[in-house]
């Protein structure tokens, strides 16, 4: 996958409002949770991006992001719960490309969400 070119104001962003206060690990990926669970517009759909082996979906497949997965799965890195062949199911979040909407605001909080899920696994 492929990495985010380093920004100096985005990661300042992030600083201040998905991991502030946020003093190890556990704590960031809370903040990330909690972070996006609040800006998430759901449902919406989105496009598999990329082939992950933890994720039965396949490049090219749509789904409907149905929001957050339990806090619980989103500790290493952040999930969505989506609705795949009839039935609800957990995926990374930076799997997928959303196809419109997906975010409250238009200064690019999704691409904050997709940097959210990349930073968790190299943060813990």
């Amino acid at each position: 996958m492929a990495r985010l070119k380093e920004n100096k104001g985005r990661e300042r962003r992030i600083e201040m409002e998905a991991v502030v206060d946020a003093y190890n690990s556990e704590e960031r990926a809370m903040g990330w949770y909690y972070y996006l669970e609040e800006r998430l517009k759901v449902p919406f759909k989105a496009r598999c991006k990329a082939k992950r082996q933890i994720s039965p979906l396949r490049v090219g497949e749509d789904v409907d992001v149905l929001g957050m997965a339990p806090e619980e799965e989103c500790d290493s890195e952040i999930f969505v719960q989506v609705r795949w062949c009839g039935r609800g199911l957990a995926v990374p979040l930076s799997q997928l490309q959303p196809l419109g909407g997906g975010c409250d605001n238009q200064t690019g909080c999704w691409g904050l969400a997709l940097l959210g899920g990349a930073r968790l696994s190299t943060m813990i």
